[in-house]
């Protein structure tokens, strides 16, 4: 009876939750005692209520008319950098082909992160997020963080060509941000940017 007792209550508490917030046993010690809580999640993962993301990590799976399909990708990544308290940026390969520097689509979806790198299963697609540096993290969800991105993903013997590209299509704001975040930045990556302004 107590391990339906915190089913129930395991089931209750995720339904009020948004779409793609994770899941752990540890947020969910007021529910019942640490074995009980492990015992409720396997047991939703059985019955499909719930989907098993990474090690100890489950999310809801979203109801629709064709059936149950896994949260949105974007989604589980802000509400996990949200509650770990990490900063996460979109990978330069995909900065760059927002901004249309290139028309390579990354094969899967990679996240840069403040936190450790680890894999992430949502479905059939893997999400992989990759420690990085603090300075590719820089104004992490702006357009200025995108570009420095996406400038240090085409590497140092493109950047010149890539800025060309870019510094007419960007707000005066956000090549001023760029300007001053040359400190920040590795060496290759300031020189260029300071060669530009200069010579344009």
């Amino acid at each position: 009876m107590q391990r339906l007792t915190t089913t129930t209550k395991v089931i209750s508490h995720i339904a009020e939750l948004p779409e793609g917030v994770p899941i752990g046993a540890k947020g969910l010690l007021h529910l019942g005692s640490r074995p009980a809580i492990d015992q409720a999640l396997s047991r939703l993962v059985e019955r499909g209520q719930l989907m098993r993301i990474g090690r100890g990590l489950y999310v809801r799976p979203v109801e629709t008319r064709f059936g149950k399909r896994p949260p949105s990708v974007d989604r589980v990544i802000q509400a996990l950098a949200s509650s770990k308290g990490e900063v996460v940026a979109s990978h330069g390969a995909a900065a760059a082909n927002a901004l249309g520097l290139t028309t390579q689509v990354p094969a899967r979806a990679v996240y840069l992160t403040s936190g450790r790198s680890r894999w992430l299963r949502l479905g059939e697609q893997s999400v992989e997020l990759r420690h990085a540096p603090r300075w590719q993290l820089t104004m992490a969800t702006s357009p200025t963080g995108q570009a420095i991105r996406a400038l240090a993903w085409v590497g140092e013997a493109r950047a010149g060509e890539a800025l060309r590209t870019l510094w007419p299509r960007m707000q005066a704001s956000v090549r001023q941000e760029i300007i001053n975040a040359r400190p920040s930045l590795p060496t290759w990556l300031a020189r260029q940017i300071s060669e530009f302004v200069r010579n344009g």
